[in-house]
């Protein structure tokens, strides 16, 4: 079995990744680290801030470490909200907060039909005793849509609707969010990786 820590204390984030990789994999969080401090994410994209956040992890706890670091990205709104997707709304912002101020945006832009593409963007970084192993990415392009649907999910799902679909990713099922999900093709490329190391 291959062991490794997410640089988060997400249960939602840990258990995600646990079910995308499957039981090869023991996936553990920082939850068990109190030790652990908040890691600064001063990078200026998804990948800086993951490895940031892999590498100063992978300095206190031995093994192999992951980070990921995703958000959202707005054509309309120039890539915003960006890597400051969970902050978007301020730093105690609920997720209805940062989606209220998102539409609040594309409506003060005037974003047409055509002009509310977006896309989810997630970066994975992979460290071992402070040493950096690659990033893995995965997008999953899509839409805003006018108003929240759906209450399944976290963050801005209930306003992403993903290429393909006429629903968001608020009213999809976990199982088929899953399949085609920014993180799930992130981490994908992550397990063929660590598969790699495994027998190297």
């Amino acid at each position: 079995m291959i062991e490794l820590v997410v640089a988060t204390r997400n249960t939602h984030k840990t258990r995600e990744i646990q079910h995308i990789l499957g039981p090869e994999f023991r996936v553990r969080d920082l939850l068990a680290h109190p030790e652990v401090s908040e890691i600064c994410e001063s990078g200026t994209s998804f990948e800086e801030n993951a490895k940031l956040k892999a590498l100063a992890v992978s300095r206190k706890l031995p093994g192999l470490v992951i980070a990921d670091d995703s958000g959202l990205e707005v054509d309309a709104l120039d890539g915003a909200p960006g890597i400051y997707s969970a902050r978007y709304a301020g730093a105690n912002a609920t997720d209805r907060d940062k989606i209220d101020k998102l539409l609040a945006e594309l409506a003060r832009v005037r974003a047409s039909a055509d002009g509310r593409g977006a896309r989810f963007r997630c970066v994975i970084a992979l460290a071992r005793n402070d040493y950096f192993l690659g990033t893995f990415e995965g997008v999953v392009e899509g839409r805003i849509a006018n108003q929240m649907q759906g209450d399944s999910g976290f963050g801005y799902d209930p306003v992403f609707i993903p290429e393909g679909f006429e629903q968001t990713f608020g009213e999809l099922s976990s199982e088929v969010k899953n399949t085609i999900s920014h993180r799930t093709k992130a981490i994908r490329a992550l397990g063929v990786k660590l598969r790699q190391l495994e027998l190297s």
